[in-house]
């Protein structure tokens, strides 16, 4: 396997980040991105080691002469395609068993998701399926998922646990989360969304999950090893109340925390978020432009999820309000048996561009560079010397086409940690 590779007279095109920030970019710098027309680009031992640019008119120049590289060294003609950094989907459930297509089947009559989950459907469907899999079951069922969202481009996805609902089966997921974590090319890092549902069956699982669960997750996956903590805040799931008693606590015990809020219904949980410093709030699909204002002057992210209302046909989040405040936004996939059938990055850039009014140029900050500063890798993200080589080969000559385009990913080659994968 080659240990070099080079990428010549490609067309890089990344989010402009100034020096190591370890940072997102925030309000009108989510728009801007640094473009080389013409450059070379070597990737070595893992990590971008040379960009080179070649001339500085955008004009494509024919394929330099073959000459003979060291051993060892891979040369790839990009013919003045585009080159960026890998994608990062920051908010997946993509640890999973069975299916809910009955459910589908539900929504296309007009039944709502809070009443099939009512019915004892929705999470709890998934849950049932989980709990009766194997953690080897799972571990191969994530990692066939991990595959297909690399041939989209990810090189970085966030995976959480929350469909076990007891100490037992949530230790399970995150043990077949870390067990596909190890046999992937790229990066995982896991979540641990304790606060999913309620399950009725258990009385007083609240309590249970705040005393129980959760130091038993601490005590197998402690604070410092890239773990978050995550509620769902909903009517039908975890109350106000009940994500704050949880959060908190994982708080205090040293996890970031990040929260679901505002799918489907207020319930005060933006304010609370921010107060509690959370990394990220997740969804805002009917948050208020006030609200909005509000997490886009805090620290915390917001992180919007277009594939689900697209999916479900039901509002979209328009983030503008925060990003005119000065705020900070990633996109995801929201990858999910229910809600999210789509772990593809590019799908959910085409969306954004179309739903959430972002510009080209906020979608690709806003799935690259900011949902890596919130997963706490700062060494991805954007295409620099010293960074991992996290890189994707488009087959487009100008990165329009990714969000122009739908249902084809464009991605021609990927490369995770400097090892290409497609």
């Amino acid at each position: 396997m080659a240990t070099t590779t080079i990428i010549r007279n490609a067309r890089v095109v990344t989010p402009l980040v100034a020096g190591d920030t370890a940072a997102p970019l925030r309000g009108g710098a989510m728009g801007t991105l640094a473009i080389l027309p013409d450059a070379d680009v070597t990737l070595k031992d893992g990590l971008i080691s040379v960009i080179k640019e070649r001339g500085a008119d955008a004009k494509r120049r024919p394929p330099l002469p073959a000459r003979k590289e060291p051993a060892g060294t891979e040369v790839v003609e990009a013919n003045g395609r585009v080159l960026m950094p890998g994608f990062v989907d920051c908010h997946t459930h993509a640890c999973w068993a069975g299916s809910r297509y009955d459910e589908w089947d539900l929504k296309r009559k007009g039944v709502p998701y809070l009443d099939i989950l009512k019915r004892g459907g929705g999470i709890m469907s998934t849950v049932r399926s989980v709990r009766e899999a194997s953690q080897h079951q799972l571990t191969d069922l994530l990692l066939a998922r991990l595959n297909v969202m690399l041939r989209c481009g990810t090189t970085t996805v966030e995976v959480k646990s929350g469909y076990g609902l007891s100490t037992e089966h949530e230790l399970k997921m995150l043990r077949a989360i870390s067990a596909a974590a190890k046999l992937w090319p790229g990066t995982v890092r896991m979540t641990a969304l304790l606060g999913h549902a309620i399950d009725e069956a258990q009385p007083g699982f609240v309590g249970i999950t705040v005393r129980q669960t959760l130091p038993a997750v601490a005590a197998e996956f402690p604070p410092g090893t890239g773990l978050a903590v995550d509620a769902f805040c909903e009517q039908g799931a975890w109350s106000l109340e009940q994500c704050i008693l949880l959060l908190g606590r994982a708080h205090e015990m040293g996890y970031p925390v990040r929260v679901h809020a505002d799918q489907f219904n207020t319930l005060g949980m933006v304010q609370a978020a921010i107060r509690i410093k959370a990394a990220s709030v997740d969804h805002l699909e009917i948050t208020g432009k006030d609200d909005l204002a509000l997490l886009g002057q805090s620290e915390t992210q917001g992180v919007f999820l277009p594939l689900s209302p697209f999916h479900l046909g039901t509002p979209q989040a328009k983030p503008r309000p925060l990003i005119s405040a000065g705020g900070a936004a990633s996109i995801a996939t929201n990858y999910n048996p229910g809600s999210g059938p789509s772990c593809s990055m590019p799908m959910a850039i085409s969306l954004a561009v179309r739903q959430l009014n972002l510009s080209h140029a906020e979608a690709i900050t806003a799935s690259t560079h900011n949902p890596a500063m919130l997963l706490k890798l700062a060494d991805r993200g954007s295409i620099a010397v010293g960074k991992r080589a996290d890189v994707v080969l488009l087959r487009h000559t100008d990165e329009r086409a990714l969000a122009f385009e739908m249902g084809e990913p464009g991605v021609d080659s990927v490369w995770a940690g400097g090892e290409r994968c497609v």
